[in-house]
């Protein structure tokens, strides 16, 4: 079987060959075929002001954006000087234009090209090519995406969301990195299911009522439902391919990112933002960091099982793992 065929009908489906996870090859091409495509996150756009670079995924993709951001106009554009290359800001400042430390050549706000000494006589000159180029951009819930190339618009990504998970005055209260060795695909798909709470999260499982667990799968992303036992809600769990989470809960938002390093080693950055602090402790997000130290555990056992000779691929539970199924299609889609 070619290891990025997924049935579509999840009862007959097998996942992901282990080779993929294992693979520097293929880890190498989604780089390219996964993440250059798709949207990622920049910074929530009321914290911007002035000029601020951003490195798309860095170590990975290492794409330089500059967001120029004045009043409710907001610009992502590309942070390389187009005479020689130079990064053009190197930190968040506030400037009327943009101009290159190396030769002096400024632009203006919106990128286009202004001036540059001792360029007279230059043939054809300035041109198109002189301008810096515009980054994809797109705007949701406040939280600023770019994309170096996106096979689609923000919205075919975000929209079955817009309007769910609204409605909160968020803070922003603190962020932190876990180092991780495993592959950033196995720590998405074990987010994207609830199968293992019982057997791996005890005490998330306390407040969460199993039973009433549900996953709802869009084009782009998944949704993850959790209710307590007295039938509120206790968290949405909002996926966005590929390695994007958006955690809601009564307290507020925690925004994990899944940064790939190695076939064997990822990093993830939780982003914090408080709307309500008397519910902080309290219900299914009240102890992030216990759960975080579980799925942990679990993904890196995973991440030594699958190099066994003895394994290559597993099945899917109809009923449990409707997102990883999901996830796992959009990986071969995205690979073929």
């Amino acid at each position: 079987m070619p290891i990025f065929e997924i049935d579509p009908d999840i009862r007959k489906a097998e996942t992901l060959a282990s080779h993929f996870y294992t693979s520097a090859e293929y880890f190498e091409l989604s780089r390219e075929k996964i993440f250059s495509r798709t949207w990622h996150l920049a910074g929530k756009v009321g914290e911007m002001a002035g000029l601020t670079p951003v490195n798309v995924l860095p170590g990975f993709l290492d794409e330089p954006v500059l967001v120029s951001s004045k009043g409710e106009a907001v610009n992502c554009l590309s942070n390389v000087c187009t005479h020689r290359g130079k990064i053009l800001v190197e930190a968040s400042c506030e400037a009327n234009l943009i101009r290159c430390g190396y030769h002096g050549r400024r632009f203006s706000l919106d990128g286009k090209f202004l001036s540059m000494p001792e360029f007279e006589g230059v043939e054809n000159f300035p041109s198109e090519r002189d301008n810096l180029q515009h980054v994809p951009s797109g705007i949701w819930n406040d939280f600023l995406f770019i994309s170096p190339g996106p096979i689609a618009p923000l919205d075919d990504f975000f929209g079955e969301m817009t309007g769910r998970a609204a409605g909160q005055d968020l803070k922003f209260t603190g962020r932190k990195e876990y180092e991780i060795d495993a592959h950033w695909a196995l720590y998405c798909e074990n987010y994207l299911e609830g199968f293992h709470i019982p057997f791996v999260h005890h005490s998330l499982n306390e407040v969460v009522d199993y039973g009433t667990y549900t996953t709802e799968t869009f084009r782009y992303s998944s949704l993850q439902t959790g209710f307590d036992k007295n039938g509120e809600q206790a968290a949405l769990y909002f996926f966005i391919f590929p390695n994007l989470m958006f955690n809601f809960y009564p307290w507020g938002l925690s925004v994990n990112i899944v940064k790939p390093v190695a076939p064997g080693k990822s990093i993830v950055e939780f982003l914090t933002y408080v709307g309500d602090e008397s519910r902080v402790e309290k219900g299914a997000g009240a102890d992030l960091h216990r759960v975080e130290m579980e799925d942990e555990a679990v993904v890196e056992s995973v991440q030594r099982g699958i190099r066994s000779r003895f394994y290559e691929r597993g099945r899917y539970s109809p009923s449990r793992e409707q997102g990883t199924h999901h996830f796992h299609r959009l990986i071969a889609e995205f690979m073929t």
